[in-house]
Formats: C-alpha cells, sequence, structure tokens
C-alpha cells in the first residue's frame, strides 16, 4: 500500500510540475478543469445524486468553467474578477465560518440541491484558484500546493508512529492530534528553509500554520462526507490515494482562501490571466 501510494505521489509531482512550468495559462486551466470535472463526479456520488443529476451538475461546471476561462476573449472581460472574487469569497466564508461548525455538528444537508450547490461552489473555487495563483506565479502555486503536500504526508507518517490522542473519531477515525503536531512541524522546517534561502519573514511560518489548520478542516469535511456515503474513499481512480477528493481535499480550503486574499486589494487591477 505505502509503496503504491508512493509511486503514484511520484508521478503526480512529475506530471504536475510538466504542466505547471510548460502549459500556457489557457492549457493549464482547461486541464485543471478536467480535473475538477473528475472531482465535481465524486462529489455527486457522495451526495448520492441521481445520474441525470449528476450529469446536468458536470454539464452546469463544464459551461461555467469555459464561460470564465475564455471570458477575457468576449465584451464581457470587465465582470471576471468580480465573478472570481465573489466565487472566492462565498468558498472562504464557508471554509472560515461554516465548515468549523459543520464539522462540530457532525452533519451534513440532507437536500441534495443544497449540496449541490455547495459542491459547485467549493470545487469551482478550488479551480479559479488553481488557474489564478498560476497566472501570477507558477511558483506561488507549488509553494501552497507543497504546504499542504508536506503537512498531509508527515501527519500520515506522524500519526502512524506517534498517534495515540484521536482528533475526530467520530468522522475520521484515523487522524490524531499527534498527526497535526507532525504537520505543524513540517512546514515549520519548511517555513524556516524558505526564509532563510528566500529571504522571507519569519511571519511566513504563521501563515504556513493557518494553511495546516486549513486543510485539515478540508480533510475532515470530505472525510465527513464519506463518512455519511459509507465510503473508505471518494473514488478509484489514484491508487493508494483513492480519487480526485482524496488528493485535492486540503487544497479545497487554502488554495481559494490565498488566492482571495491576495486577489482582495488589487480587484481593479488583477487579471486570472496575468
Amino acid at each position: 500500500m505505502l509503496k503504491t501510494r508512493i509511486i503514484t505521489a511520484v508521478a503526480l509531482l512529475a506530471g504536475l510540475l510538466t504542466v505547471v512550468f510548460f502549459a500556457s495559462t489557457e492549457i493549464w486551466a482547461l486541464i485543471t478543469l478536467g480535473i475538477v470535472l473528475l472531482g465535481m463526479a465524486e462529489w455527486s456520488n457522495l451526495i448520492r445524486l441521481k445520474k441525470n443529476q449528476k450529469y446536468f451538475l458536470l454539464l452546469v461546471t463544464l459551461v461555467l468553467g469555459l464561460l470564465i476561462a475564455f471570458m477575457h476573449l468576449t465584451p464581457f472581460y470587465y465582470y471576471q474578477n468580480h465573478v472570481v472574487l465573489a466565487v472566492l469569497a462565498v468558498a472562504s466564508l464557508f471554509w472560515i465560518v461554516v465548515a468549523p461548525f459543520w464539522l462540530m455538528a457532525r452533519k451534513t444537508f440532507s437536500n441534495t440541491f443544497v449540496m449541490s450547490v455547495l459542491g459547485l461552489f467549493l470545487i469551482f473555487a478550488t479551480w479559479l484558484a488553481l488557474v489564478g495563483l498560476h497566472a501570477i506565479n507558477p511558483y506561488l502555486l507549488l509553494g501552497a500546493i507543497a504546504t499542504v503536500s508536506i503537512a498531509d504526508s508527515a501527519a500520515y507518517f506522524a500519526g502512524k508512529k506517534f498517534g495515540r490522542h484521536k482528533l475526530a473519531p467520530e468522522i475520521s477515525p484515523g487522524k490524531t492530534w499527534e498527526g497535526v503536531l507532525g504537520a505543524l512541524f513540517a512546514v515549520t522546517i519548511y517555513g524556516l528553509a524558505l526564509s532563510y534561502y528566500k529571504q522571507f519573514s519569519l511571519w511566513l511560518i504563521v501563515c504556513l500554520w493557518l494553511l495546516v489548520g486549513l486543510s485539515i478542516i478540508g480533510d475532515l469535511v470530505e472525510s465527513l462526507l464519506k463518512r455519511k456515503a459509507d465510503l473508505k474513499d471518494s473514488g478509484q481512480l489514484l491508487p493508494g490515494h483513492g480519487g480526485i477528493l482524496d488528493r485535492i481535499d486540503g487544497l479545497m480550503p487554502t488554495l481559494p482562501i490565498t488566492l482571495f486574499f491576495i486577489y482582495l486589494p488589487f480587484l481593479t487591477g488583477f487579471s486570472l490571466h496575468g
């Protein structure tokens, strides 16, 4: 299992680095839109949509994605930034305010329409963040992804080795407080290395801690959905890792919130396409 997990992770990393640095913004947007469509399909399964409802939700996601991706070629280009900001704001509000209370209540909305709209906003915001951060600077995107990946790996190994105290046993029995501490320790080392070699402020470490906290919330929300759906993984697409949502659950809060706080002060001058 661990060997399969590592092989898949290496393959994903190689593919990510290749596309991030060699694809244009438009090609990157289309590739990542395809990925989030797979994630939306998994979300549809988690909330148990009927087949026709699932296809309709995927169609809406695709159409909205293409409209946003190519809006800069239309007379409506001026509104692109406002649409992006609105989606990021809704997603950020959910992750910062709603999600923690949702997890404490350990309940999901029973209304499939509400859950469909929620999934559309959250996954669409993740796509916008992938495209927006890439347009600003590919290294910024990779830095955010690296933070979540380092935290996730450190939490996994620290939890396996030292895990004694459960973090949220009714949602995800495998997660422990020792794993959380391992994640925080790992990103602290990562932050110190960046601060030393890139001359960043040590306040960067505090930002990384916040990203770790958000990634854990994203992980737990997906775990709650899987638990309600009685599924171990969101899908089987990635050997050793499960589905797309299992890989991006920690990115779903962190990337949109990162872009939102970068985007907000520069609303009038920011462009999704750099």
